[in-house]
C-alpha cells in the first residue's frame, strides 16, 4: 500500500511544482498626490509673483507696459521706428542685458554680463529671455518683469538667483545677423 502512496504523491508534488509563480502585488499603491501637490503649490506660486508683478505695474505710471502671450510683462526704454525685422528661430543676435530683484536690487549688471551673442531659440539661456528678444527689433531696448517659472525656476542659477525668484531685466538689443530660414525660401536671409 505504501509502494501506491509514494509514485502517487511524486506526481502530485511534480504538478506543484511546475505552477507558475503568482505575481506579488505592489507594496504600496502610488496615488499620485505628491503631483497634485506640486502643480497646486506652483498654481499657487505663480499667482503670487503675479500679483506682485501687477502690483508694480499699478505704480508705475511713467511707463505703459504691455503683456506677451508667454506670460510676462515689459515696457520700451527705447522704440526704433525706422527698423522692422524681429529676430527670428536661428538668427544670430548680439545683446546687453542686466537681472535685478523686483525691488531693483542688482543680481547681474550688464557689465558682469557684457555683451552676448546668441541663436535665437537655440541656445540655453532662460526662457524668458529667449523669447523676450524676439520682440525687439535692432536698436530697441526694454525692461521685462519674468516670473520665476520663466526666469531660473525653482532651482535658480545655482550662484546669485534664488529659488523661485521673480526677475527684472533690462534688455537692448544691439544687432542681428539674419540666419533664420523662410518657410517659402530654402536660403538664408543676408
Amino acid at each position: 500500500m505504501i509502494k501506491t502512496y509514494v509514485p502517487l504523491l511524486a506526481i502530485v508534488l511534480l504538478f506543484m511544482a511546475c505552477k507558475q509563480p503568482e505575481a506579488r502585488r505592489p507594496v504600496s499603491v502610488k496615488s499620485g498626490s505628491f503631483m497634485r501637490a506640486s502643480i497646486e503649490r506652483n498654481k499657487g506660486l505663480l499667482e503670487y509673483e503675479e500679483s506682485l508683478i501687477d502690483s508694480i505695474i499699478k505704480i508705475d505710471s511713467l511707463n505703459k507696459y504691455h503683456s506677451s502671450s508667454n506670460g510676462y510683462s515689459y515696457y520700451f526704454i527705447t522704440r526704433d521706428s525706422t527698423q522692422s525685422y524681429l529676430p527670428k528661430e536661428g538668427d544670430v543676435v548680439k545683446i546687453n542685458y542686466d537681472i535685478r530683484t523686483l525691488a531693483e536690487d542688482t543680481i547681474y549688471s550688464s557689465q558682469e554680463i557684457g555683451i552676448v551673442d546668441f541663436k535665437v531659440d537655440k541656445e540655453d539661456y532662460f526662457p524668458g529671455l529667449r523669447t523676450a528678444v524676439k520682440l525687439l527689433k535692432k536698436g530697441e531696448k526694454a525692461t521685462f518683469l519674468f516670473p520665476s517659472s520663466l526666469a531660473y525656476g525653482y532651482h535658480g542659477d545655482d550662484d546669485k538667483v534664488g529659488t523661485n525668484q521673480t526677475i527684472k531685466s533690462t534688455i537692448t538689443l544691439l544687432d542681428i545677423d539674419q540666419k533664420a530660414i523662410d518657410s517659402t525660401n530654402t536660403t538664408s536671409k543676408e
